[in-house]
């Protein structure tokens, strides 16, 4: 069985047989994967009224120590948009009553973002469905498998510089 990259390889190895295009077999099954695992994911934030970006602030929130509170700066670091967007799903989520904004104790300019009660249960309710769909897309790889994949993509995320220091 081929898959569409499989065809693309051999477009290229037809037309331009003096290139080494093989860098192309993971880049663009990575770029295909991403595509298809999105619009999953999407279909399960859909069923529970979220968006990825809103996923994204609320898990990060949740997964935090009690009280579940964040700058908006960690939130952009932890998930990798500019500050613009930050304050965007921020706005969505306040005005849904997900989470609460409110100055620092410690500095009266800097801001905390709170998971609200309703934005936790809503967060403990999504998580199961969205990790069922997390292990529906990879039921065709054996655990050792997902394994061997889980350290060979952390391995080419660190070469990119995409690194959280020591543990």
């Amino acid at each position: 069985m081929a898959d569409h990259v499989d065809l693309v390889l051999k477009q290229w190895a037809a037309q331009r047989p003096d290139l080494d295009v093989s860098p192309m077999a993971v880049i663009g099954r990575l770029s295909r994967l991403s595509r298809l695992i999105t619009a999953e994911l999407r279909r399960t934030f859909d069923a529970h009224g979220l968006d990825p970006a809103s996923f994204d602030v609320l898990a990060t929130l949740r997964r935090s120590d009690p009280p579940h509170r964040l700058t908006p700066a960690v939130l952009m670091r932890a998930s990798m948009v500019t500050s613009g967007a930050v304050t965007q799903r921020l706005d969505r989520l306040e005005a849904r009553g997900l989470v609460t904004r409110a100055p620092s104790d410690l500095d009266g300019r800097g801001v905390h973002v709170t998971l609200t009660d309703e934005g936790r249960t809503l967060i403990d309710e999504v998580l199961p469905h969205h990790i069922a769909t997390e292990q529906r897309v990879l039921a065709a790889l054996p655990e050792e498998r997902r394994d061997d994949l889980a350290d060979a993509l952390r391995a080419l995320l660190e070469s990119l510089g995409d690194t959280t220091g020591p543990a």
